[in-house]
């Protein structure tokens, strides 16, 4: 029994260890070849090797860590969505956005109809998707959400000490349902969160048109989800799939109808309806392959049939219902009852028979490949060589294109997956909702071949004025291109009169790759210049006159555009007040739609407080610019205070070329890191192994010998593993770098747009969060760690037992790599540009003491990782992969596999031959097991590495968000 183990308790610990960071910075600060990080990570080391520290211990400090980071989570995401504002109480009730919207209705002739009108248009959609950013426990989600729900710390502090009991780490498995089930959690309060604000307006309505507000039917919100629709870059997604999904929200709609629906005689008629079609959606359901099947074409035709027969039972659109809800307010008596079934008829007119409106979504090479069956055109439609013949060929296919039945026959039999999820949406439509038209996004499009290519396949099935064909512009070249993308396709007659038939121009904006590649504030300007050139370009073609519909779709993280200090900055961040001041300008509607991925995003919808506040800042976007300027939001983004800067006149927008110069530069430095190879060996050396899997799409790559594929370049990997790794690693490059140089061109203009611009001083309060949780000293100790000469250095110093031949061991691994070189001159280039934005920004706060720890406690753990597996016994060769590649998995952090392999090669089971009789003499076998192995070295890896992983779940939540 170790003297210190009853000595030092959790917090001791933790002051021992804070003491030590805040040591060791002090020295550097004297000491310029001393890294903080990388001294302190030696001090752990030495207390393990003395026993002054073992792996229960961090548990137990762990708890202590988790429940500090939560803490503090809970109480940012209180103040994220506004709950510790001046508007989460309500008192005063004017103050409230639809009472204020009313209040701004001038009072003359046609004031009903303004409001009607104003309230009675969809201008924002609550979006929830599936990106892999499931990072943490679904029940420590809930836990965290129901904190943050509370404004007594105190009360919170149980449901803190509870989920801080459990682990950080993502749920072992998640599959497409515990997302689609997460989502509608979230779906589900946000539609709550809605109807109590439709219920505030009709109430407004109500005290100011007593006679008319029955007529009301407000639709300012929606609530939309792609979970279960999206096949971008997925083949485990059946159309059965789709289908199921999609009768489980028609289900829940029904739900919710006749859980809101009063019980008096004048909603007989409508009960029965909803009651009959909920019974018909469960019969459905009931025949409905699970998901993970491969079902047989008995079971895929045994659901069609239930479909088909009971199609008009379950309702195919909102019309008889909405009808039937209609009469019912004009029967009931009692005022109450009708505010009810207008709440409720107000949800049905804006979602359908859906509980969230559906998302679908591929890639544009699908589309491609699907309409090749029918052209004899060569080569790729974004070549510019190819290019007007291609574009030539899709118009006479245009000209000739005629509607074909589809049943799910000919679906079963389909193989091109863009036909077949056309043919799916067209018996969605068909058979389970066709209320409203259904969006259908299309990743990576790059010429107007591939909009006018969709457009000829839903002809083709017969769904072109039901579908909201829509671009994904999100790659550099896409937000330099998007306008000639969308100038090609409007060039052409079919586009332009789909446009005028369906209403609206859709487009979709993507924050993840753009910001991986050019950095995150110059991606947001880019794409603030394409939204511009997009007005500008439906005015020149006549268009002003149908709606502009404007999906940002972006991560939780800074690094994928998701504003850190308030939600009210994160919508003003994705949609600029210039550039929605000019569409106003120029008489165009805009209908904003914002993306809430995984875990991180559902949080702001995890409870009904949180959703409460969430709509309600939403509300406040929406409407800031449709109220009388002495009546705006004093405390809203879009209006800063009177002595503060002024958002109607922002200099940024005055000053061109310095923004302009600014993100170019920060643009071209970001590429440049992009192609360092350094920079590849950086996110794929052992950065993939520090994030656990995180959401239901398929499992990276792996390479030929086994182990995760070597990365050479950051484009082998997603965005999202991308900002995690970098997360990880303690510096966000993909939100600082390129900020210094930009900065250094112009200092004095840059300090002053800090000060003067609210476009740009809220950009650059992203840069400040990324600084303020990275740092290049916890960095340059991950690189540290894979330099062969840091190792061989230590090995001249050890004075410890056996440790020399470890270090060594190591060092020789990791010459094997050989990544120093190309890590060293990354270094140095991250270096000399967070100098200059240093010079340039010298308030940048820096990583907190406890972030800092978790650091150095996981280099600790991954360094006595390193130290075991070299004292694994030599074997022969299995599966291809021999020792010295064992060992080289494990600095890359292979774990798992490597003791699955491990297992394998040395079983801690007696081999089930031994002592049988096989009627001829016994050939050689092993005897006996290897427990002395598995309790010396593959469990003690094994636990390590779990702790780790544990560590990462931390810095998620200190960060903010995943990926």
């Amino acid at each position: 029994m170790r003297e210190t183990e009853r000595s030092r308790s959790p917090e001791e610990l933790e002051t021992h260890l804070r003491g030590l960071i805040e040591a060791s910075r002090e020295q550097a600060a004297e000491d310029p070849f001393r890294n903080p990080v990388l001294a302190v990570t030696l001090a752990i080391t030495r207390r393990f090797d003395r026993g002054e520290i073992d792996g229960d211990d961090l548990d137990a400090l762990f708890v202590r860590l988790r429940a500090q980071a939560l803490a503090d989570r809970a109480g940012r995401l209180r103040a994220y969505v506004g709950l510790n504002g001046p508007q989460d109480a309500r008192a005063d009730a004017d103050a409230a956005v639809p009472n204020r919207l009313v209040a701004a209705v001038p009072q003359r002739a046609g004031d009903f109809e303004t409001f009607r009108e104003r309230v009675g248009r969809t201008a924002f959609a609550i979006v929830f998707t599936a990106h892999p950013t499931f990072g943490m426990p679904r029940a420590v989600a809930a836990l965290l959400a129901r904190s943050a729900s509370l404004a007594d710390p105190a009360a919170r502090e149980p449901l803190i000490a509870e989920a801080a009991a459990l682990s950080t780490r993502p749920d072992p498995k998640i599959s497409l349902d515990d997302e689609f089930d997460q989502a509608c959690v979230a779906a589900n309060h946000a539609r709550a969160a809605l109807d109590g604000f439709n219920g505030a307006l009709i109430d407004a309505a109500r005290r100011r048109w007593p006679d008319r507000w029955t007529e009301l039917v407000p639709r300012p919100l929606a609530v939309a989800s792609w979970v279960g629709c999206d096949t971008d870059g997925r083949t485990d997604i059946g159309w059965w799939d789709t289908l199921r999904y999609r009768l489980e929200s028609k289900r829940m709609q029904f739900d919710r109808v006749l859980r809101q629906l009063p019980r008096i005689p004048a909603t007989q008629v409508v009960r029965s309806l909803a009651e009959s079609a909920l019974s018909a959606v469960n019969r459905q359901l009931t025949v409905a392959p699970r998901l993970g099947e491969k079902p047989s074409l008995e079971a895929v035709h045994r659901f069609a049939l239930a479909v088909i027969i009971e199609r008009d039972r379950a309702q195919t659109d909102a019309g008889a219902l909405l009808a039937g809800l209609a009469a019912a307010m004009s029967a009931a008596e009692d005022e109450a009852d009708r505010r009810a079934i207008a709440v409720l008829r107000a949800g049905v007119a804006t979602h359908g028979l859906s509980n969230a409106l559906p998302h679908f979504r591929l890639n544009a090479s699908q589309i491609h490949n699907a309409v090749r069956r029918v052209t004899d055109v060569e080569g790729e439609p974004a070549d510019p060589a190819q290019r007007r013949s291609h574009l030539a060929t899709i118009h006479a296919l245009l000209n000739d294109v005629a509607p074909v039945a589809v049943d799910f026959g000919a679906l079963a039999a389909e193989r091109a997956s863009a036909a077949r999820l056309m043919m799916t949406i067209a018996q969605i439509l068909k058979h389970v909702d066709g209320t409203h038209p259904v969006r259908f996004l299309i990743a990576e499009t790059e010429t107007g071949y591939t909009l006018l290519a969709a457009l000829w396949l839903a002809r083709h099935y017969g769904i072109a004025d039901r579908l909201e064909i829509t671009p994904l512009f999100e790659t550099a070249e896409a937000l330099e291109q998007g306008i000639r993308v969308l100038d090609d396709a409007l060039r052409n007659p079919h586009w332009r009169q789909y446009l005028k038939r369906i209403g609206r121009l859709t487009v979709q904006f993507g924050y993840s790759d753009s910001g991986r590649y050019v950095g995150q504030l110059a991606a947001t300007f880019w794409i603030e210049r394409l939204r511009l050139r997009i007005t500008e370009l439906m005015v020149q073609n006549g268009l002003a006159d149908i709606e502009l519909a404007i999906f940002d779709t972006h991560g939780e993280s800074i690094g994928r555009g998701a504003h850190p200090t308030s939600l009210r900055d994160r919508l003003a961040y994705l949609a600029p007040e210039d550039a929605r001041a000019k569409n106003r300008a120029a008489g165009i509607r805009v209908r904003l739609e914002s993306s809430f991925q995984g875990t991180d995003g559902y949080l702001l919808f995890g409870s009904p407080a949180l959703a409460e506040a969430s709509v309600a800042r939403v509300a406040e976007h929406v409407y800031a610019l449709d109220l009388a300027e002495d009546d705006a939001f004093a405390d809203y983004a879009l209006a800063e205070p009177k002595a503060g800067p002024d958002a109607a006149r922002d200099p940024v927008y005055a000053e061109t070329d310095f923004a302009l110069e600014f993100f170019t530069a920060v643009r071209q430095e970001m590429e440049t890191l992009v192609e360092d190879p350094g920079y590849a060996a950086l996110l794929g050396t052992f950065g993939p192994g520090l994030i656990d899997r995180t959401g239901s799409r398929p499992v990276a790559r792996q390479s030929d010998g086994g182990g995760p594929a070597l990365i050479t370049h950051p484009r082998q990997m997603r965005a999202i593993p991308n900002n995690a790794i970098l997360q990880q690693l303690g510096y966000l490059a993909n939100a600082l770098h390129g900020l210094g140089r930009a900065a250094e061109r112009a200092p004095d203009i840059f300090s002053e747009m800090r000060r003067d611009s609210v476009r740009f001083s809220r950009a650059f309060r992203l840069a400040q969060h990324a600084a303020s949780v990275g740092d290049l000293d916890v960095l340059r100790a991950y690189i540290d760690t894979l330099d062969p000469a840091v190792w061989l250095e230590r090995a001249r110093r050890t004075q410890k037992d056996g440790r020399r031949e470890e270090l060594i061991t190591v060092a020789r691994s990791l010459e094997r790599l050989d990544l120093a070189p190309s890590l060293r001159r990354l270094f140095g280039r991250l270096t000399c540009d967070w100098l200059g934005l240093q010079a340039a920004a010298p308030d940048l706060r820096k990583m907190s003491v406890r972030l800092t720890l978790l650091h150095a406690l996981r280099l600790a753990l991954i360094h006595r990782i390193w130290f075991t597996a070299v004292h694994i016994p030599s074997f022969r060769p299995q599966a291809g992969v021999s020792r010295e590649q064992l060992l080289e998995r494990f600095l890359r952090l292979d774990i798992d596999a490597c003791i699955a392999l491990l297992d394998e090669i040395f079983p801690v089971t007696p081999d089930p031959t031994l002592g049988l009789n096989f009627g001829e003499p016994a050939g050689p076998r092993d005897v006996g097991t290897y427990e002395a192995e598995h309790t010396g070295l593959f469990d003690p890896i094994r636990r390590m590495f779990a702790q780790v992983r544990e560590i990462s779940g931390m810095i998620q939540h200190e960060v903010g968000a995943f990926g």
